[in-house]
């Protein structure tokens, strides 16, 4: 029996006039023109030469054309491959001569950049994602109808590159299982139904917005109200055509933002979900007292999905990421020895279930290094499992600061800092020091027209945390660098202020 991702979403149609998707300028689609589209384009992708088991990579803007191509990808049994719009074409060079795709899809003002690149690296032919001779003037002209290759569990439906924060990207095998299973847990535990409209503001390159949600919606049956990017002023026009949103911590902060963002807005709200980067306490409580609707927060990752969920139905917990999903074990552990770690203790979080990645694309070594003897994938996050069963993130490993010997978790730091009235948002770092090793270092946004000085922050925290604990420097700053996907990049803060204890 085949285990296509696509058959289980055609099983799912009952209706073929049943929306689908609406763009914010207007256009609809139908299942049945989701159908009809995605078979277009499956077909288009067979006359350019895609097999069974082919990459196709593909660097587009967001827009219907980019998800029925996604689709296509599925009923032609390719592998998908999305690449993010901000990539530089040496970033680009890297992903496709790690993945050998047969066929890449850009935008056409780059397409004799991507053409010079293939003649570069060989074998792969270019198409753009519009314009006269492009993928979608192809599909047009091909058949409406296409017999959906049959796939195997085991077999590969998408490879998605994790950002490569700790050195060389590593691609991540995701099966026709790993999605399927994922998307229908989800479908159920978060109560989907046909009757749903999901309003959709995210990026379609990446988990969160190309399999969290859309695979979520298809496998319910309910339909999408299409952002091509996220603006929360027109979100806020949007939002009472809804009943589900999902979002990252920085869309619910800008919503927070505008004086005209009220509760009459969330009327038919029945679920805000926020993911892909730590929910503030803050935001929390601010977005509940707005709107009277608690966010729901959880917990995945490129390389296994979604793992945990606060629950739909009993307390959304601020600061939790609930407990593990159904059909998802999970387990705390030392990160060395892989000693099972009692309950409340900080250890790295460990994984199996369906949701689980096969492995690394052609890094067998890596693969290896990452899971358990007895499966368990090793997530490189950190946390502990309260007494109620939810957990707690604490960072990632790459995250913990050791200074004088002792272990210090910046999240800790984080909350206690991000209490504070004046600050907006605040990231702990450890920068390099002669004397501790690492010295703890807090870079903090501040609210508009709100001031504090360094010693009045210090002060604070000096009588909420232990010694060692509190920042040897807190330097303000406009804003945080961030991500496409939302997440502050520690990485580019810490290259900043490298020699910041180090100076001659």
């Amino acid at each position: 029996m085949s285990a296509n991702l696509f058959e289980a979403i055609e099983s799912r149609i009952t209706c073929k006039d049943a929306p689908f998707l609406e763009t914010m300028g207007g256009d609809k689609y139908s299942y049945g023109d989701m159908l009809v589209l995605s078979a277009k384009y499956a077909n288009a992708l067979i006359s350019l030469g895609i097999k069974t088991g082919d990459r196709v990579a593909v660097q587009a803007n967001k827009s219907p054309e980019t998800l029925f191509l996604y689709l296509a990808c599925l009923r032609a049994g390719a592998v998908y491959l999305p690449l993010n719009t901000g990539y530089t074409m040496d970033e680009v060079a890297y992903f496709l001569g790690d993945a050998e795709p047969v066929l890449v899809i850009c935008r056409p003002q780059v397409k004799d950049e991507f053409k010079a690149l293939a003649a570069r690296l060989g074998g792969m032919k270019v198409q753009t994602m519009n314009g006269a001779d492009g993928l979608p003037a192809l599909a047009e002209k091909s058949e409406a109808s296409f017999k959906t290759v049959p796939r195997k569990a085991d077999d590969l439906a998408a490879i998605l590159y994790t950002s490569g924060t700790t050195g060389r990207s590593k691609g991540a095998m995701l099966t026709h299982e790993n999605l399927t299973s994922n998307a229908k847990i989800l479908r159920d535990y978060w109560q989907f139904t046909s009757d749903d409209i999901l309003l959709h503001g995210l990026p379609i390159y990446h988990t969160h917005g190309l399999f969290v949600a859309t695979n979520t919606v298809l496998l319910s049956g309910s339909s999408l109200l299409f952002m091509t990017k996220f603006d929360a002023a027109a979100l806020c026009g949007l939002l009472p055509r809804a009943t589900v949103m999902m979002g990252v911590p920085t869309h619910y902060h800008r919503l927070l933002a505008l004086k005209e963002f009220k509760a009459d807005m969330a009327r038919n709200m029945r679920l805000f979900i926020s993911g892909s980067a730590p929910l503030s306490s803050e935001t929390h409580k601010e977005f509940s007292a707005r709107t009277g609707h608690a966010i729901l927060e959880r917990y995945g990752m490129t390389e296994t999905n979604m793992n945990t969920s606060n629950p739909y139905d009993g307390p959304r917990r601020a600061g939790t990421v609930g407990p593990p999903l159904p059909g998802v074990e999970l387990r705390i552990a030392a990160l060395k020895t892989g000693r099972l770690l009692p309950q409340g203790e900080i250890g790295v979080i460990e994984v199996r279930g369906p949701n689980v990645f096969k492995g690394y694309w052609r890094m067998p070594e890596k693969t290896a290094a990452e899971f358990r003897p007895d499966g368990f994938f090793i997530t490189g996050d950190l946390g502990y499992i309260d007494d109620q069963g939810y957990i707690h993130i604490s960072g990632r490993d790459k995250d913990l600061i050791i200074t004088g010997g002792l272990n210090v978790y910046p999240a800790e730091i984080e909350a206690a800092i991000d209490a504070l009235p004046q600050v907006s948002e605040s990231a702990v770092i450890g920068l390099p020091h002669a004397d501790y090793g690492e010295g703890v270092t807090a870079i903090v946004a501040l609210n508009p027209g709100k001031v504090i000085d360094e010693r009045a922050i210090r002060d604070v925290l000096a009588k909420k945390l232990a010694a060692f604990k509190v920042p040897k420097r807190i330097i303000t700053v406009d804003g945080l660098p961030r991500n496409a996907m939302g997440k502050i990049q520690k990485k580019a803060l810490r290259e900043q202020y490298k020699n910041l204890f180090n100076k001659a």
